[in-house]
C-alpha cells in the first residue's frame, strides 16, 4: 500500500492532474470515480488505484486487475474532487484524425472555438452523444478536454465521442463547405432553426463563452434609477428588501443588467454569465466560473439571510437563473492557473487561485476587522463604513453584505464622498499650489492640508454636502448634488478645503448613526484609504463622529486584505486570527477633542437641515 504522497507514482499522478503539457507528454490522463470507471475501455485502462476500504467493497469489479492500493490521505491528494470515492484510474489518450471524421458519411458535429470552461465542454460533449453527434472539432485554445474537471462532467461520452483540436477553424469551415456539410451559428438576425434540414452532413458552431459583450457602468452610473422606481412598485420594495437585505437602488449590479435588458437588447440575449470583476480575473485565470459569497449584495436576487439565490425573485426581476454562477466562499480555492493564462500573466501553471471578495469587504479586512463591533471607515474614492456583525442586521438606508470572513456579515454606509472630493478639489482649484510644489517641496494636496488646519473646527461657518455624484446611503438620491454653504468675502480656500474634509465625515457620521439605530454600533473606527494619510482629516473624522480612528500602517488595505483572504485559503495563515496578528500593524490613533465636540454637533445639524431644505431641488432635470 502506498502510505505517502512522495511516492514516485502519486508525485507522477499529481502532475498529470495538474498540468495539461504533462498529460500531453505522458500521454495519459486521471478519471475517478466508480461510475467513470466502470466504463473505461480495457484497450485505453493503464493503471488503477484505489483505497483499502473501497478495493474490498468492490472487489469484483477489479478482477483480473493490477490494483494500487493507497491510503485514505493519498487518495485526497491525487483526486480532484474533494470528497474522493475511492477509486482512480491512469487512462491513454485517445486518438483520431480530422481527416476520418470528415470522411464520414452525412455526418453531425459540434465546432467549439476558444471554450474555456471545463463544465461547459463536459456537458456539450455529453449532450452531444446523446443527439447522436459523430464527432467534436475544438480550436486549439479551448480547455485540455483530459481537464479532470471536463471527463468528469462528460460522464463517459468522452470514451465514445471522437474529438480532434485544429489550429484553424476557418480551414475547417472550408473544407466542409467542399465536403458538403452545412454550417450552423447562432446570430440575432438569423433565421428559425427549426424550419431548417438537419439530415445532410451538418456542423454547428459554438464561440467562447467568456468574451466580454460591453463595456460596463460602474457603481456611480445612475441611469437606471426608472427602472427601480418601477420594480419597487411592481414588486413591492418591502419584499425586494426581505431577499435581498438592502433596497433595489441603480448603483446596484441588478439595476444595470435590466437597463441592458431594457436598452441594449442586443448585449442582453448574448449574455452566457455574469460575473462580478474579481470573478472574471478567476475565471480567466482557471477557467472556473464562480461568485464569491460578498459579492451577492449587489443583485437582489441573492438571499443575503442564506447566501443562495432565490429563484422566485429572479423570476420577478427577470434576471435568469442561468445567467447566475455558483456562489462559493471567498477563501474557497476555485482552481488553479491554466498555460494559457500562466502565459499570458507570468503566473506559474497550476498556482491556486482563491475566489476573492467585495473590494470593501478585502479592505475590511486589511484594516484587521473580523470581529462583531470592529468597524472599518474607508476614504479611498468614496467614503462609508463598515461594520462587522454575526448576526443578520439590515437597514433600508444602509448597505448589507457578507464579510469575506466566514459566518459574518458587514452592515455598510456606502457614500459617494471620499477621497475623490478633495482629487476633485485638487484638480479645479489647486493651480497655484502646484506651480509651488518645486519651491515648497510639497504636493499641492500637502499643501492644501496646511491651509485647512489654519482654519477652525466648524470652517467658521462654511458647509460643504459632498454628493458630487448623487449619493448613496444613507439619503439614496442619485440626484444630489454638491454644496457650499455660509461663503461670504471673509472666507478662503482654507475653509472650503477644511468644510470638504467636515463634510465627507459627517456623511460617516450620518451613516454611524443609522447603522447604531439599527442595532450595530462602533466603538473605534480602522482607516483605510488614501484620506488616512492626512492627519487633520482622520483628526477630523475623530472629532464629528466622536469615535477614536486607529491608522494601520498599511495604506493598501483592500490589496493586503486580498492577500489575507488568499493566504488563508491555500493554508498559509492557519485561520484570519492568526493572519491578522501577523500582517496588521497600528501607526497611529486618533482620540475625539472634546473642544471641538460643541461646533461639530451644531455644524453637523445645520448639514442635516441644509440636504433637508434643499432635497426638493435635487430631482432629475
Amino acid at each position: 500500500m502506498i502510505t505517502t504522497t512522495q511516492n514516485k507514482q502519486i508525485k507522477q499522478i499529481i502532475k498529470l492532474k495538474k498540468s495539461a503539457r504533462e498529460r500531453r507528454k505522458q500521454e495519459l490522463f486521471l478519471v475517478e470515480g466508480i461510475r467513470m470507471f466502470t466504463e473505461i475501455p480495457e484497450e485505453y485502462l493503464y493503471k488503477v488505484y484505489a483505497s483499502e476500504d473501497f478495493y474490498n467493497e468492490h472487489r469484483v469489479i477489479f478482477e483480473h486487475m493490477d490494483v494500487e492500493l493507497v491510503s485514505p490521505q493519498v487518495m485526497k491528494e491525487i483526486s480532484d474532487t474533494m470528497t474522493p470515492q475511492g477509486v482512480l484510474a491512469l487512462v491513454k489518450m485517445m486518438k483520431y484524425s480530422l481527416e476520418d471524421l470528415l470522411e464520414q458519411e452525412k455526418p453531425l458535429f459540434l465546432v467549439l472555438e476558444n471554450l474555456q470552461d471545463p463544465g461547459n465542454l463536459g456537458t456539450i460533449l455529453r449532450t452531444g452523444e446523446g443527439a447522436g453527434i459523430n464527432g467534436v472539432i475544438m480550436s486549439h485554445d479551448t480547455v485540455d478536454i483530459y481537464n479532470p474537471k471536463v471527463t468528469r462532467s462528460t460522464m463517459g461520452s468522452i470514451f465514445r465521442v471522437p474529438f480532434v483540436y485544429v489550429d484553424d477553424l476557418l480551414e475547417v469551415a472550408e473544407t466542409m463547405k467542399q465536403k458538403n456539410i452545412i454550417t450552423y451559428a447562432a446570430h440575432l438576425n438569423g433565421t428559425d432553426y427549426t424550419k431548417e434540414d438537419y439530415q445532410k452532413g451538418t456542423a454547428f458552431f459554438i464561440g467562447n463563452e467568456g468574451n466580454v459583450l460591453t463595456d460596463t457602468p460602474i457603481w456611480m452610473d445612475t441611469r437606471a434609477q426608472e427602472i427601480c422606481d418601477r420594480l419597487n412598485n411592481e414588486i413591492g420594495s418591502e419584499n425586494i428588501f426581505n431577499v435581498a437585505g438592502n433596497s433595489l437602488q441603480p448603483s446596484y449590479t441588478t439595476a444595470k443588467i435590466l437597463w441592458y435588458k431594457e436598452n441594449m437588447p442586443e448585449v442582453y440575449n448574448k449574455i452566457y454569465k455574469i460575473l462580478q470583476s474579481n470573478s472574471f480575473i478567476a475565471y480567466r485565470l482557471t477557467g472556473a466560473i464562480t461568485q464569491d459569497l460578498s459579492q451577492g449584495y449587489g443583485l437582489h436576487c441573492f438571499d443575503m439571510r442564506t447566501g443562495t439565490w432565490d429563484e422566485v425573485m429572479c423570476e420577478k426581476m427577470g434576471i435568469p437563473v442561468d445567467f447566475l454562477p455558483e456562489i462559493v466562499a471567498c477563501d474557497k480555492i476555485v482552481g488553479t492557473v491554466t498555460e494559457e493564462a500562466a502565459a499570458q500573466s507570468g503566473l506559474t501553471v497550476g498556482t491556486p487561485v482563491v475566489a476573492g471578495g467585495l473590494d470593501a469587504a478585502c479592505g475590511t479586512l486589511g484594516a484587521g476587522v473580523i470581529h462583531p463591533g470592529e468597524t472599518q471607515e474607508q476614504g479611498g474614492q468614496a467614503g462609508g463604513m463598515s461594520i462587522c456583525t454575526d448576526t443578520y442586521k439590515a437597514d433600508p438606508s444602509l448597505i448589507l453584505g457578507y464579510h469575506v470572513v466566514p459566518g459574518k456579515w458587514l452592515l455598510q454606509g456606502g457614500t459617494t464622498g471620499g477621497g475623490g472630493v478633495m482629487r476633485w478639489f485638487e484638480r479645479e482649484f489647486a493651480a497655484y499650489e502646484r506651480s509651488r510644489k518645486a519651491d515648497t517641496g510639497k504636493s499641492s494636496l500637502e499643501q492644501l492640508n496646511e491651509i485647512a488646519e489654519a482654519v477652525p473646527a466648524g470652517s467658521e461657518g462654511v458647509v460643504f454636502l459632498p454628493y458630487m455624484s448623487g449619493e448613496r446611503s444613507p439619503v439614496w438620491n442619485p440626484y444630489a448634488k454638491g454644496v457650499f454653504y455660509g461663503l461670504d468675502f471673509a472666507k478662503t480656500k482654507g475653509h472650503m478645503v477644511r468644510a470638504c474634509m467636515e463634510g465627507v465625515a459627517f456623511s460617516l457620521r450620518h451613516n454611524l448613526e443609522v447603522a447604531e439605530a439599527a442595532g450595530a454600533k462602533a466603538e473605534v473606527l480602522r482607516a483605510m484609504g488614501g484620506s488616512a494619510n492626512s492627519l487633520l482629516w482622520t483628526q477630523i473624522k475623530a472629532d464629528v463622529t466622536g469615535k477614536a480612528v486607529v491608522v494601520p500602517a498599511s495604506d493598501t488595505a483592500t490589496t493586503l486584505g486580498a492577500a489575507i483572504l488568499a493566504g488563508v485559503g491555500v493554508g498559509f495563515y492557519k485561520d484570519y486570527e492568526e493572519a491578522v496578528s501577523m500582517t496588521v500593524k497600528e501607526t497611529r490613533r486618533h482620540e475625539p477633542n472634546p473642544e471641538n465636540k460643541e461646533v461639530y454637533n451644531k455644524t453637523y445639524r445645520t448639514y442635516r437641515d441644509l440636504y433637508e431644505s434643499l432635497k426638493a431641488m435635487m430631482v432629475r432635470k
